[in-house]
Parts: C-alpha cells; structure tokens; sequence
C-alpha cells in the first residue's frame, strides 16, 4: 500500500472516530496555496481544523510530536483561508486539533496549539 493510499485510509478511520465523538465533518483534504487541512469540522461551537498523523511504529517519532511549528504555521494560513472563502469573520471561533495514530491506538489532543500570527 502506498502512503497516499495509508494517509487516505487513516484520515478516514480518524473522521470516523471524531464524528463517534461529537464533530460534524465538513470538508475533507482542503487544499490551497497556503496549506492544507486534512479535517475540517464543527464540534461544541467550533470551528475545528484537525491535522491527522500517522506512525506505524516510534521508530520515527511519535505521531503527535509530527505536527511542528511549521506545519502549524501552514496550518493556521490555511485555516485563514478557508474562513475568507466562507465568509466567516474575526469573530469566528476556531481550534486546532491534532489526532496521532500509533501501535494501533487513536489520541485526540483538543485546541492542540494556538492560532499563528505573522
């Protein structure tokens, strides 16, 4: 199996699991210039854009230590545009979340980092 086809198969068990625990999914794989979001849904009043990784092993890492400052940048521009293109203002209340995937266990971390600005 390919890793696209990997990273497909994870997203989807983690849009699973999230909708089993309260989120509304609206957008899968949003794709710009600025970035991309592989989840993106509404959960207890919020906007919410999740980032999902994947780590067969710790070989590597852990998934949740994957999601660094620049990907978190990415994600934030990303998120900025994804609100524009809606027409959803300032006022807009926004999380970033992240779900790891490891050793056959699934993590959600909630409001996981805050919004960047530069």
């Amino acid at each position: 199996m390919n890793k696209r086809k990997t990273g497909a198969g994870r997203e989807q068990q983690a849009a699973e699991y999230l909708e089993e625990n309260g989120m509304r999914i609206l957008e899968r794989n949003f794709r710009s210039r600025q970035g991309e979001i592989d989840l993106i849904g509404r959960h207890e009043g919020y906007l919410v854009f999740v980032e999902v990784k994947y780590r067969s092993s710790s070989g590597c890492g852990y998934a949740l230590e994957a999601v660094g400052y620049r990907k978190q940048y990415r994600i934030c521009r990303a998120a900025d545009y994804y609100r524009f293109l809606h027409g959803m203002g300032e006022d807009t209340c926004v999380r970033y979340d992240v779900v790891g995937i490891q050793a056959g266990e699934m993590k959600w971390i909630q409001n996981a980092f805050p919004h960047i600005y530069k």
